[in-house]
């Protein structure tokens, strides 16, 4: 059973709270081409995000975060509100299966949309972050299809954004994202600057009204031109 096949079952948080959702899944490469130091700066920049969140009160109540890993795939955190977000502590060994990953979170976020309705939440586009210093060791093709489709111009069902680390295949990245939204080099290991580019957007986004238009900030400082 996929997660889309679910019954959504609706959690005390959003009955509690009915402010509108913005969700963010976080696609994380943890394949062994990442241990020593890139995962440790992994690391790091998911306590910096969460620090940046929980300064901006309004993005503790709208935004949401889940976490998955790949290699293997694997979940790490459900959607959860910011407030209630713990950063992982990731270790990285495997393969890059991120067709699968791909896959799988898009299932997660179509299945949290549900509870969203099923709720009565009203809830942005929501936001999908890859990272990877690799390509898919495994089909991805359809995986591709479904970014291209949900992220076009028309559908707009997700923004979904890659950065790709040091060694990435940024030619097979380009195949994956959506033409509109073409994958970023990240400069060096610059987590913490990526992950406070991230929080400010997410939280200009929740200081909006679902289906307004945000102007992002330029990704100065982390994401080579």
């Amino acid at each position: 059973m996929s997660y889309s096949d679910q019954i959504p079952f609706i959690p005390p948080s959003l009955v509690e709270n009915p402010e509108p959702r913005c969700p963010c899944l976080l696609l994380l490469d943890t394949s062994g081409s990442m241990n020593g130091r890139p995962i440790a700066e992994l690391n790091a920049g998911l306590e910096h995000f969460k620090q940046e969140l929980s300064s901006d009160d309004m993005a503790m109540q709208r935004v949401e975060v889940a976490v998955m890993t790949f290699g293997p795939v694997k979940l790490i955190s459900d959607f959860v509100s910011a407030d209630a977000f713990r950063p992982p502590s990731l270790s990285a060994g495997g393969n890059t299966p991120m067709g699968a990953a791909i896959t799988q979170g898009l299932d997660l976020l179509e299945q949290r949309k549900q509870t969203y309705r099923a709720a009565g939440v009203s809830y942005y586009r929501p936001w999908v972050f890859l990272i990877t210093d690799g390509g898919p060791s495994d089909t991805w093709q359809n995986a591709a299809h479904r970014v291209r489709e949900g992220d076009s111009p028309t559908k707009k069902s997700f923004s979904f954004f890659v950065v790709g680390v040091e060694g990435a295949d940024m030619s097979k990245l380009s195949q994956i994202c959506s033409p509109n939204r073409p994958p970023m080099k990240l400069q060096g290991l610059s987590f913490r600057e990526l992950f406070s580019w991230l929080s400010s957007s997410l939280s200009g986004v929740a200081r909006s009204q679902p289906g307004q238009a945000v102007l992002l900030p330029p990704p100065s400082g982390w994401s080579e031109v």
